[in-house]
């Protein structure tokens, strides 16, 4: 008897979705199709996959408002955000249509009398994404579309909180014209998906999750050569100058801890302020974080939803408890916030200040609406404590000295650098992190590298 997905939204606890999980069978048709029908749509051409592409963009991005509506019964974002994801998967997926012919080109060698050299950048076979909840179209996009340009077939094991992510994007490729089995869905388990990853018929993997996560990839594929592309967690700092546009820093680091309910790799989830506009900042941030509204996604009004899952919300109170206990000030009262609720994933917003890096909601990754709140009297002390962690996906800092940002962002150990800016991914830059934010890279010219392998053609004419 087949296994059964369950979606349980975590808007009222209802089951959303069921879907029976794939069989051992199922898996091996899957990736045989994939691999025959990888040949003929690289033989095809990059001009006619390109079209092919451009027009399933046109056809996801027509069906907006459902896929919105799906997305915050599936994992909780309001309603009023949702469809900012499709915004976004339409950016990504156009800008990668549009540069992939420059990316994908020929690299001429410097010319030699006699010969004729030049590499070329050829694809892996078929891609394996695994995709998580918390931005399904956004972390997916980044691989899949560029994957099939350059023309891989590709695989999508979706999260099982939003499985219907995969069908969504299968519609969109059918009513392109895609030929059958270049893209493919499968609902499994873990067991199933590092079995899968253990196949010489899978050339590369595309992993966005957690940091066991990417360990469990790294394993799955420890008897082979294949590659894979992992992009994990983050605690990602953000650093307000005494120069800097407090209206400006506050406004946009309470959007980028609290939107999507805090689950964001890239979102803040740490802030050090240099001490003499300290109490200024933290006064007006807690001003704002107050005017949230939690409550069901599905309202309108509401910009705060539940977490994904009631067990992801606990973990968050757990992390904010022990810092209170340990001495760090609560700046909201949680009171204030009826829709919240113990046991449930309904969870108030929080602002800690009086936090040390003893604590691990200054060190590890929190993923849910609480920030720390630090003083600092330096750049070199916010430096410091930048780096004080295992993460480097993205950090900000805030001040209208261009010098100094981009000093400072030399000496922090990150994957992207922003000065007045957090929480965003610009698809013409390398998305990237270091240490335990993962390796390799998707999105701008550089994520082609990775979903490709280069060939080298070295021909004597005479």
């Amino acid at each position: 008897m087949a296994k059964i997905l369950q979606t349980i939204s975590p808007i009222d606890g209802s089951i959303y979705v069921e879907r029976p999980l794939a069989g051992d069978a199922e898996v091996s048709a899957a990736l045989e199709r994939a691999l025959g029908a990888q040949r003929d749509w690289r033989a095809a051409g990059l001009e006619a996959r390109l079209r092919a592409l451009s027009k399933a963009v046109d056809a996801f991005v027509a069906d907006a408002p459902a896929i919105a509506e799906e997305l915050t019964w599936q994992m909780g974002r309001p309603i009023s955000q949702a469809p900012g994801e499709v915004r976004g998967f339409e950016e990504r997926a156009r800008h990668m249509i549009e540069i992939a012919p420059g990316a994908l080109a020929e690299i001429a060698a410097a010319p030699m009398d006699g010969f004729e050299r030049f590499i070329r950048r050829e694809p892996h076979g078929v891609v394996f994404v695994l995709a998580p909840w918390n931005y399904p179209y956004l972390t997916s996009v980044n691989s899949i579309i560029p994957a099939l340009a350059a023309g891989n077939a590709v695989i999508l094991k979706p999260s099982h909180q939003t499985p219907l992510t995969a069908e969504r994007f299968a519609a969109a490729f059918a009513k392109a014209g895609l030929p059958d089995g270049v893209f493919q869905y499968l609902y499994l388990d873990h067991a199933q998906a590092a079995s899968l990853m253990g196949h010489d018929g899978v050339g590369f993997v595309a992993f966005t999750g957690s940091v066991a996560g990417g360990r469990a990839v790294q394993h799955a594929l420890a008897n082979r050569f294949a590659g894979a592309g992992l992009e994990l967690g983050g605690k990602d700092p953000a650093y307000v100058r005494a120069d800097a546009d407090l209206d400006h820093a506050v406004e946009t680091l309470v959007d980028g801890a609290f939107f999507n309910t805090g689950q964001s790799c890239c979102g803040i989830e740490r802030i050090y302020v240099q001490q003499h506009v300290y109490q200024d900042f933290i006064d007006a941030y807690g001003g704002l974080v107050n005017k949230y509204n939690l409550g069901n996604p599905a309202e309108d009004a509401v910009n705060l939803g539940p977490m994904a899952r009631a067990s992801l919300a606990d973990e968050v109170r757990v992390q904010t408890e022990e810092a209170i206990s340990a001495g760090a000030r609560p700046l909201i009262d949680t009171g204030s916030f009826p829709a919240a609720a113990p046991g449930s994933p309904y969870i108030a917003p929080q602002i800690l200040t009086e936090v040390t890096h003893e604590m691990r909601i200054m060190r590890e990754e929190t993923f849910g609406p609480v920030v720390g709140i630090m003083p600092v009297g330096s750049d070199d002390e916010a430096i410091a404590l930048m780096n004080d962690s295992a993460y480097g996906l993205t950090a900000s800092v805030w001040t209208q000295d261009v010098v100094a940002a981009k000093s400072i962002g030399d000496q922090v150990e990150t994957g992207t650098w922003f000065m007045n800016r957090c929480d965003y991914l610009d698809p013409a830059l390398a998305w990237t992190g270091v240490k335990n934010s993962g390796r390799g890279c998707t999105l701008s010219r550089v994520g082609y590298e990775q979903l490709t392998r280069p060939k080298s053609f070295h021909l004597r004419l005479n």
